[in-house]
């Protein structure tokens, strides 16, 4: 099974290159910064990149199985001035619009970890309101063996068991123009489900167990020994100032790979 992933606010690409490792295809990008752009076309040339999400018509675009996304953390991080809802950078609701009308089977959203006292119970409800389930975990980049924390909330949700139910109708209903078929959908009731099948409460155990079960050779540990040099200090980088921010503002694909396994996993048998 290939789950195909629509990508928001991609950056430099780093959840998708995460998602990618775990097994997963990126059929459509989102993102407006010149620099960025010109990264996600060297490495992903054939894959569309859509722009703006404000302006983008979701009608138009090719239903994933998974919307990813990491939108603008300005408004909750507590580096900032957390206006939250009145900062001009607060795009939430235009991933919430994306995600109700694409109606994926995940998304996997990421934000910093101020989003958990700010903003964050907002887009848990939200979810909600247009069928989603959702589970989050704060997740850091040394839980996957990295040396600095980078804490993060991830949310993956899911629709919800009568969302499951009005989705698998349409689908059939639909399946004569070529539509996912029926076997995406899982109609089984959410209050019996077992919370362990989408979790990542312990993501490093979970990328040691997962080595051993032969998807990397390599230890978790050695992941990080060919991480490129930032370059801080080094006079005559091309572009440095816009590599410091796309790498400021990536998500660290080792956590992304994580995350995206368990998701394939939960996927195979659902």
């Amino acid at each position: 099974m290939t789950l195909t992933v629509g990508s928001l606010f991609s950056g430099i690409g780093g959840l998708d290159l995460g998602l990618e490792r775990a097994g997963m295809n990126v059929i459509w990008q989102s993102e407006i910064d010149p620099y960025a752009c010109r990264v996600l076309k060297k490495h992903w040339p054939e894959v569309p990149n859509h722009g703006d999400i404000k302006q983008i018509n979701w009608g138009d675009v090719v239903q994933p199985d998974v919307v990813c996304g990491g939108y603008p953390c300005q408004p909750f991080s507590t580096a900032g001035k957390r206006k939250g809802e009145n900062d001009p950078r607060h795009l939430w609701p235009w991933v919430r619009e994306a995600i109700s009308q694409l109606r994926p089977r995940y998304a996997i959203l990421e934000n910093v970890r101020g989003h958990l006292t700010m903003g964050g119970v907002t887009v848990i409800g939200e979810l909600a309101a247009i069928g989603y389930d959702a589970e989050w975990r704060i997740v850091s980049a040394a839980s996957v063996g990295a040396n600095h924390r980078r804490d993060r909330i991830i949310i993956v949700a899911y629709p919800n068991s009568t969302s499951r139910q009005q989705q698998l109708k349409r689908q059939v209903q639909e399946s004569n123009i070529g539509r996912r078929g029926a076997d995406v959908a899982n109609a089984q009731s959410g209050d019996g489900r077992n919370p362990e099948s989408h979790g990542v409460r312990t993501v490093y155990g979970q990328a040691t167990e997962l080595r051993k079960q032969g998807w990397d050779s390599r230890p978790v540990s050695d992941w990080w020994q060919t991480e490129p040099d930032v370059g801080r200090v080094a006079d005559g980088v091309p572009n440095r100032v816009d590599r410091l921010r796309g790498l400021g503002n990536a998500v660290v694909p080792q956590v992304a790979e994580v995350i995206g396994r368990l998701v394939v996993e939960h996927a195979t048998y659902n």
